[in-house]
């Protein structure tokens, strides 16, 4: 069975040393009672969870799946996962960052991210369920009325519904401008406000299991009148249990129209079921106003592909920690530089240069994206509690720009290292004992859903850079580049500042040349996008990476021989970083120049 131990000496050194949360969370009044020791207790309780309930039942969990009963239209989710569920909501996890008035404990959402970290570690397939629950809570949050988050949020909060969201239908993916499921005014019918919903819904993650007594399904579907395309869509509260009473109080009540018609038979995450759902009458109320439930709906979208992004780095960390155990015990051949293990037929593999190559880049990418993934949550509560209106904007300017890079860079990362961490098992690895394969198949999905990695990367380029002329790009730019400059003279930083500079350079250029050439024809923005969210993401890690190097440097100077190997490691991964992962951006961009002919001139019949 897999081992996983929760990296908090990382986790620590990231919230305090390098991000210095907790200042910075004080200049929040939200925040402002917030302390280094309330933060260091959450997260190492959160790692004892995962470690000790989590894990357990991951490979369980994925051998045994979860299982569909076709008479009663249920599914039971697999063995032991009700009780860990049971667990976390008798714990308050759930709760974490919610709001007090709804049950919450109101906590930054940087603990949150750490405590998905860990759960993606562990057992993404379980932690899928109570992660969507949450989305569901922020879309209600933001867009529902004071009747729906009275009734549903401290239900959600507290775990005793869960949440989902309804957008895929088996002939619409992400091109959601084609959906077709239909809500219908049916105020004198039931005379409860109720619309009345009726479609088809695929690949909906949590659609249906035996957690929780109830679930809350947010759908999005089309009034009668409703405008073609995206600007026709509306989103509608559909529950499993249409509830009795209001408040707090509410109970469940009569089954709704809306039932499970079958799951799929995966290649991963097999212990969250992935539902095709039937809304037959069913009752939903609506969200916000008509025919804007797309804007509703990308505040659990933009959660969610947060989330999917701390999933790659759940798993880049527990794969490399499992190869580095596994490469330190095995024995094959002996080391090129001479016997490492002369008491042994052979050297462990560690001692091979390509092993190494193969973990180190698993750790880097790791760390990095812990880094950046702990930043991108600091900035999530500052776009809602910053201390003034510019530290908002820079917040939500911040969350806009890398959410595309969050989910696509580091769950590109993540399945790369949990196939590289496979390689050092060997044909150990391609078979179930080790549980490194569960790894890549659950890792796959997640380049998949919540928008392809393609679709992510058009968004960076399209939307989120083109659109604005690169102003926010150009706020994170100026990070960079005060940094560059606080930083340029010092002797020591200098491996680390030069490549960091002269790719801020770079993408600056890539990014004009991009822009001149979408404007005469778009196809270039979409054969090049992919390369440069590529770009971009070494871009934004060298720059964690050149500001973890300093803090190191820095311990080091000080500490002298009595420092703490923690930061002369971190020096040395630093450097493997900077001198055989960050080059990749040389062919990227090469490729984003090479223009949109060498893709699309081939004709369509001679595929």
């Amino acid at each position: 069975m897999p081992v996983y131990s929760p990296p908090l000496r990382d986790q620590q050194f990231l919230i305090h040393e390098l991000l210095g949360a907790v200042d910075q969370y004080k200049r929040m009044p939200r925040y402002k009672d917030i302390d280094a020791d309330t933060m260091n207790q959450v997260v190492e309780e959160a790692g004892k969870f995962c470690a000790e309930v989590l894990l357990p039942i991951n490979r369980s969990g994925d051998e045994e799946g979860c299982t569909y009963d076709a008479a009663t239209r249920s599914v039971k989710a697999p063995k032991g996962f009700k009780e860990a569920y049971q667990q976390f909501r008798e714990a308050g996890w759930g709760a974490l960052a919610a709001e007090e008035e709804f049950g919450g404990q109101a906590l930054p959402h940087l603990l949150q991210i750490a405590f998905y970290e860990m759960q993606y570690s562990t057992n993404q397939a379980w932690a899928m369920y109570p992660g969507l629950t949450i989305g569901a809570y922020e879309c209600l949050l933001a867009h529902g009325s004071p009747e729906q988050k009275a009734l549903y949020l401290p239900k959600l909060v507290s775990g005793q519904w869960t949440g989902t969201m309804c957008l895929t239908e088996p002939h619409c993916g992400t091109d959601l401008g084609m959906l077709r499921t239909k809500a219908e005014p049916a105020f004198e019918k039931h005379g409860n406000g109720a619309y009345q919903l009726t479609g088809n819904k695929i690949f909906i993650s949590s659609g249906e299991h035996d957690m929780a007594e109830n679930i809350v399904h947010l759908v999005l579907a089309r009034l009668p009148d409703a405008p073609a395309g995206t600007k026709g869509i509306s989103l509608f509260i559909v529950p499993k249990f249409l509830p009795k009473g209001s408040g707090e109080g509410a109970t469940v009540g009569e089954r709704n129209g809306i039932y499970c018609g079958g799951i799929e038979h995966k290649m991963g995450i097999h212990g969250n079921a992935t539902c095709q759902m039937v809304l037959d009458g069913a009752q939903g109320w609506l969200v916000g106003e008509p025919n804007k439930g797309l804007n509703a709906m990308f505040v659990m979208m933009n959660g969610a592909r947060l989330g999917v992004g701390v999933q790659g780095l759940g798993i880049n960390e527990v794969a490399y920690q499992n190869a580095a155990a596994y490469a330190k015990d095995r024995i094959q051949g002996r080391s090129l530089s001479g016997v490492k293990a002369p008491d042994k037929q052979a050297d462990p593999i560690i001692h091979h240069a390509d092993v190494r190559k193969m973990l180190l880049t698993a750790r880097a990418y790791a760390e990095a994206g812990r880094a950046f993934a702990y930043w991108v949550a600091m900035m999530a509560d500052q776009q809602f509690y910053g201390a003034d209106e510019e530290d908002r904007k820079f917040g939500a300017d911040m969350m806009a720009l890398m959410t595309p890079i969050v989910k696509a860079f580091m769950t590109d990362n993540g399945f790369l290292c949990a196939s590289q961490c496979l390689q050092v098992f060997g044909g150990h690895g391609y078979v179930r004992e080790w549980g490194m394969e569960q790894f890549i198949r659950d890792a796959r999905i997640n380049m998949i859903y919540e928008g392809t990695n393609t679709i992510q990367s058009l968004d960076l380029l399209g939307r989120k850079v083109l659109m604005d002329n690169g102003a926010k790009l150009k706020s994170f730019g100026k990070l960079v580049t005060e940094f560059i400059e606080d930083n340029g003279t010092t002797a020591e930083m200098n491996e680390f500042i030069t490549p960091l500079s002269d790719l801020g350079d770079k993408v600056t250029k890539l990014t004009m040349e991009l822009g001149m050439k979408a404007f005469a024809n778009q196809d270039e923005a979409g054969a090049a996008a992919v390369d440069y969210l590529r770009v971009v993401g070494h871009l934004v890690y060298a720059y964690f990476w050149a500001k973890m190097a300093k803090v190191a440097l820095e311990r080091v100077k000080a500490d002298g021989d009595k420092v703490d190997a923690f930061y002369t490691n971190k020096l040395i991964v630093a450097r493997f970083y900077f001198q055989r992962l960050l080059p990749e951006t040389a062919y990227h961009i090469r490729s984003a120049r090479s223009g949109a002919k060498n893709l699309m001139e081939l004709p369509v019949e001679a595929f």
